[in-house]
């Protein structure tokens, strides 16, 4: 399966991923004039043959919801590799068909292109794959008298263009490599196998509204079908995914394909020397298991910044190619850099690995204030995707400096330690994770370190004596002593000093909150699934939660006092102070508990986010209202084309977010509508929980809560696992009030359609409001108006009685449509009748 890897902090843009100097552009392998190497450098520079070159006339290739006419115009074919054609240029009268599926699909295809289905003339267009295309083309063949002088004119072109799927081609055409000794006949049949599922067409066409697009069709890519386009915007290169999806045709029922399950990888170790400023080498040791046999070439994620020295299999050399060049769909489409590593004959169903792969580059670069930026944080050893590992990480660097690892550390101090030993020229770590986790990183600075426990967890946060060279500084205006030579009425001078703050002084006051932070999640959660808690000072304004291990940003580390100075705005000091929550949030919520694709990804960051925020609202239930408020007002402001980020798509699209109409698009969303998703789910389950049992309101501590009894199960069941949107809500269904079954199905797939799959911000009234005398009391009636919404959003709004006190819940209306009546029971003195009486609903207001 072709790697598809996004990681937690992705970008749609398609800039390096590191800030350590210019990539390598030079091609590595096991050794020049290999197989694997001249199989490789002929994928990505075969050219156009005159001899293949004709004139073409009503063909067309129809792949699932893919319909492309080649109506009339030439084609020439490239070049034979291995006996195959894997390319054409075509110019002339075409047009293209894509249909998705559905509304969120359609509604994303329309942001980027104005149109639902993608119906588009073109007039060129390069065709690459891997399956019978040739074939399909050859009866609308004829031959063409300007064959040499059109291969000629596109040659170059489709030499450029070949470096696009090169590295997608060596997975298909590797297989056919020379074996030594021969097939056996078990590895022939999987490769078979292999080969009959694979399949892919890649168009980049030059469109007559829409300019240069591409389409791809790839039976082994994450999801089968998708469509994109390179914008450049304000200086700034994005790659925006119009659609992407799998066709029902194609769908079997099987869990969705996640990348880097067909070998899995279940231990690393890793040892590391690390030369700041700049320089890591490493030797990282693979144990992997081949889960789907039939395949030659595998791809590992690996920073371009890192070059591959050698990689061998249980001792022996193998092939490899090392971090080609890539484009923006590239990027798009795998994350980062790759390496391929081609296998000397076949991979067998259950063989057990071990690789080695020796790297080195630079990967660090000098903030200043003691801190080095680690530029590639998730891709400084070779990895397939986030699946669950076991690692084990030795690091060698020098005196002075303090490293912090994922997982505990079983040997070695470091210049944070009062037991180091300053007469050495080297340090020696050594990292062991106590449990499988999807990622390893480390953090290395000029630290001072301080502690604090919770229970029998140690929590330690790291901080330099000063902040990093980019952070900006406030002054603060200080009056001067009287000067009595100075004239009566002259006014005193003012002196500007800087106050710059120092993180280390603020250090155990960190430790301390982060202490705090496990004990409320453990509390609601269940354990801290570790023994330990690192946080360390990162340079910047990003921060990431890391199995046991925080990359904290310097701003977390600001006293409030400090972080007035820098802004004087509310609302900046309490999202500053959910920063650290937020990022511990994440040892259950993302580490612990993974998501399984990239539409699934938005349950780490808001549910993280929203437990941050229950945590807040024990202590400042304030500033909770103003970050959500806040998040409404971002999904409603216009950008400069007057699009708001409703316009952007639902959660689910995940990193598809980003794009240059959005350009953090994705941040948003999940923070800001997830979190809002979470908040009204909390408060469903309450407010149904309490009317079912009678209450007018439920004073249940947050660890009774239905909401949080829901994420212990879920905590229980999928720890060491990933989850999937659906699953995690099946679980919340299990003990779904009646009040929330729509149509009398005890299910929420009413909310995961509406609200977790759709954009909306409805609006609702009421409207045709009647108290209505009964013998035994008071009755009212009327009805729910529910706008700016489609027709099928179905929302579960609290109707509130307004008497002498406060608001009193007299139950939930499952709206659906424009117009839903409702009829309560409502005490003496009642006086009105209003909806949502504590804004726990995400509306435009």
């Amino acid at each position: 399966m072709i790697l598809t890897v996004a990681s937690r902090c992705a970008s749609g843009q398609s800039a390096p991923d590191s800030v350590a100097g210019t990539p390598p552009q030079t091609l590595n392998s096991g050794s020049p004039g290999t197989p694997a190497q001249a199989l490789y450098l002929n994928l990505q520079s075969v050219g156009l043959d005159p001899a293949h070159t004709f004139h073409i006339r009503g063909a067309s290739l129809d792949r699932p919801d893919l319909h492309v006419s080649l109506e009339d115009g030439e084609i020439s074919f490239t070049s034979d590799i291995a006996g195959r054609v894997t390319g054409a240029f075509f110019e002339g009268d075409g047009e293209l068909l894509l249909t998705p599926p559905n509304q969120v699909e359609r509604a994303s295809m329309a942001l980027f292109t104005g149109m639902a289905i993608l119906e588009e003339r073109f007039s060129t267009g390069y065709l690459r794959f891997n399956d019978e295309t040739f074939a399909e083309l050859q009866p609308y063949l004829r031959a063409t008298d300007g064959a040499k002088e059109f291969s000629s004119r596109w040659n170059e072109t489709a030499r450029s263009l070949a470096q696009l799927d090169a590295l997608r081609l060596l997975a298909t055409f590797s297989r056919a490599l020379p074996v030594a000794g021969g097939l056996s006949e078990a590895a022939r049949k999987q490769i078979q196998i292999a080969t009959s599922s694979d399949r892919m067409l890649h168009l980049r066409l030059q469109g007559q509204k829409l300019g240069t697009f591409d389409v791809y069709f790839d039976t082994q890519g994450v999801e089968e079908i998708w469509a994109g386009q390179t914008k450049n915007v304000d200086g700034a290169t994005f790659y925006d995914l119009w659609t992407s999806f799998t066709p029902i045709q194609s769908q079997t029922g099987a869990t969705q394909k996640t990348e880097g399950e067909d070998v899995a990888t279940s231990r690393y170790k890793i040892q590391v020397e690390v030369k700041p400023p700049t320089t890591i080498t490493a030797e990282a040791f693979l144990q992997m298991e081949v889960r789907q046999g039939g395949e030659r070439t595998l791809y590992f994620e690996l920073s371009r910044f890192l070059q591959v020295k050698e990689v061998d299999v249980g001792g022996h050399p193998v092939e490899f190619i090392n971090n080609p060049a890539m484009d923006g769909t590239q990027l798009a489409r795998r994350g980062n850099d790759l390496v391929a590593v081609v296998f000397p004959e076949p991979l067998r169903q259950g063989e057990k690995l071990e690789l080695r792969f020796l790297y080195g580059g630079e990967v660090l670069s000098e903030a200043g204030g003691g801190l080095l930026y680690v530029g590639a944080r998730g891709t400084w050893y070779p990895s397939r995707g986030l699946l669950m590992s076991n690692f084990d990480l030795e690091f060698h660097y020098p005196p002075g400096w303090t490293l912090v690892a994922t997982g505990k550390r079983v040997t070695g101090e470091d210049a944070a330690s009062d037991s180091a030993n300053s007469g050495r020229t080297e340090q020696d770590t050594h990292w062991v994770t106590e449990r499988p986790s999807t990622l390893a990183g480390f953090n290395l600075g000029r630290y001072e370190r301080a502690t604090a426990r919770t229970g029998e967890v140690k929590v330690e946060a790291y901080a330099s004596r000063k902040m990093e060279k980019s952070f900006p500084h406030s002054t603060e205006v200080l009056i001067s002593p009287p000067d009595i030579g100075r004239p009566a009425g002259t006014p005193r001078p003012a002196l500007q000093q800087p106050v710059i703050p120092s993180p280390a002084r603020n250090a155990q006051e960190v430790a301390d909150n982060g202490a705090r932070a496990v004990e409320f999640f453990s509390r609601l959660f269940g354990p801290y699934p570790y023994s330990s808690l690192e946080l360390t000072q990162m340079p910047g304004r990003i921060s990431q939660g890391w199995p046991g291990l925080v990359f904290l940003s310097s701003f977390a580390f600001l006293t409030p006092e400090e972080a007035t100075e820098l802004s004087k705005n509310p609302l900046d000091g309490a999202m500053n102070r959910l920063t650290l929550p937020h990022e511990i949030a994440h040892q259950w919520w993302g580490d612990l508990v993974g998501w399984r694709t990239y539409r699934d990804q938005w349950i780490s960051e808001a549910l993280a986010n929203y437990s941050a925020l229950m945590m807040m609202e024990t202590e400042k239930p304030g500033e909770v209202r103003l970050i959500l408020e806040r998040y409404r007002e971002e999904l409603l402001e216009p950008n400069k084309n007057g699009e708001t980020l409703r316009d952007a798509g639902p959660v689910s699209l995940g990193l598809r977010l980003n794009s240059s109409h959005f350009p953090n698009g994705y941040e948003a969303v999940s923070y800001g509508r997830g979190t809002w998703l979470f908040h009204m789910l909390r408060h469903m389950l309450l407010d149904a929980e309490a009317k079912q049992a009678g209450h007018a309101e439920n004073a249940r501590s947050e660890s009774e809560e239905p909401f949080v009894r829901a994420l212990r199960k879920v905590r229980e069941r999928y720890a060491g696992k990933a989850i999937t949107t659906r699953e995690l809500f099946a679980v919340f269904e299990e003990d779904l009030p009646r009040s929330l079954c729509y149509e009398g199905h005890k299910s929420l797939d009413w909310f995961v359609q509406g609200w977790v799959e759709g954009a909306a911000l409805p609006h609702f009234r009421t409207q045709n409001v009647r108290f209505v005398k009964k013998a035994n009391g008071t009755e009212v009636v009327g009805v729910i108006a529910q706008k700016d919404a489609p027709q099928d959003l179905v929302s579960a709004v609290p109707v509130y009685a307004v008497t002498a006190g406060k608001p009193l819940l007299l139950g939930t209306v499952l709206a659906d449509g424009p117009e839903t009546p409702f009829h309560f029971a409502v005490p003496v003195g009642t006086r009105k009748i209003v909806l949502d009486a504590y804004q726990t609903m995400l509306t435009s207001k």
